[in-house]
Parts: structure tokens; C-alpha cells; sequence
């Protein structure tokens, strides 16, 4: 009988071991913050927004239309978010993570044409994270790698003031 008493507290003792090991495997993965350049003309800052992958423009390679002036979102489909920069706003968000390299489910918002698109991210190494990009059924796709950047502490969109400053 005190043999099996000895089973029933080592099973115990592993039962709570697993139960307070659970939390801890189950902890959501870390998004792969910072600053990644999505082909040539682009530049997206990746961060966390409350578990989920977001990402925000902080560099365009042409920040300004042809009159000189920071470029909008003109063609939004909300017409009171047609004249804020393009430059500047979260333009991936609620991407769900489903293991440490991997989010689904999220979407993308592309000023160029004013669409907002189905999003999945995969974390391929440190130096590449595919995007897929799709309308509908995820299997028609436009993949996109990109690559991280150092920004350090400077704001790469310039601001207002700071074009001025150019003009003079």
C-alpha cells in the first residue's frame, strides 16, 4: 500500500508540473518588431497591438505628389480619411499569431489603390518575412519578402514643418 501511496504523489507532483508548465507553452509567440523595407518603395514598422502583428508607414522612397506636397490618401474609401498622409498610418493590423513565425488573419490596407486586403505573415529568418497579400480565397496571392532596416530613433516621414524647411 505505501508503494502505491508513493506512485500516487510522484504522479502528483507531475500532473501539477504539467499543469504549470501549460501556461507557459501555450504563451503567445513575440511579433518580430522594427522596421522592414517591403521591396524598394516602402518601408513598414512592425509592432505589437495586444498580442496581434501591426505595422505602420514610416518611409515612403516618394513622399510627395507631383505639386511637391506630402502625398494623401486620396483614394480611401472613407472620404474623411482622404486627406490624412500616407505616410504615417497603420496600414497592417490584427494579424493573429499561430506559432512563433507565423500570423493569419490579418489585414492590409493599400494606399495605392485604396483596397484593404486579407494578410498572412510568415517569419522566414531574421533577414526575410513573406507577405501574402490576397482578396477572397487565400490561394490567389501576391507574395511580398521584405527585409529588416535599423532606423534608430529618427522619424523617416517627413513631417509638414520639415518639408517647409526643405522648400526655403
Amino acid at each position: 500500500m505505501s508503494k502505491r501511496l508513493t506512485v500516487g504523489v510522484v504522479g502528483w507532483a507531475l500532473i501539477q508540473c504539467m499543469i504549470i508548465s501549460v501556461p507557459k507553452a501555450m504563451a503567445a509567440p513575440s511579433v518580430p518588431s522594427g522596421v522592414r523595407l517591403m521591396g524598394t518603395k516602402v518601408a513598414i514598422q512592425v509592432f505589437d497591438c495586444s498580442g496581434m502583428l501591426c505595422g505602420r508607414v514610416i518611409w515612403l522612397k516618394a513622399p510627395l505628389d507631383p505639386q511637391g506636397l506630402l502625398k494623401r490618401d486620396k483614394l480611401n474609401p472613407d472620404p474623411a480619411l482622404r486627406e490624412r498622409h500616407v505616410c504615417g498610418p497603420t496600414i497592417i493590423w490584427n494579424a493573429r499569431p499561430i506559432d512563433p513565425s507565423h500570423w493569419k488573419d490579418g489585414w492590409f490596407y493599400n494606399p495605392d489603390d485604396g483596397t484593404t486586403y486579407r494578410v498572412t505573415m510568415e517569419l522566414q529568418s531574421d533577414d526575410v518575412m513573406m507577405t501574402r497579400i490576397y482578396e477572397g480565397f487565400s490561394n490567389i496571392w501576391r507574395n511580398q519578402n521584405s527585409n529588416p532596416r535599423s532606423h534608430g530613433n529618427r522619424r523617416w516621414c517627413p513631417s509638414s514643418k520639415q518639408l517647409g524647411l526643405l522648400r526655403a
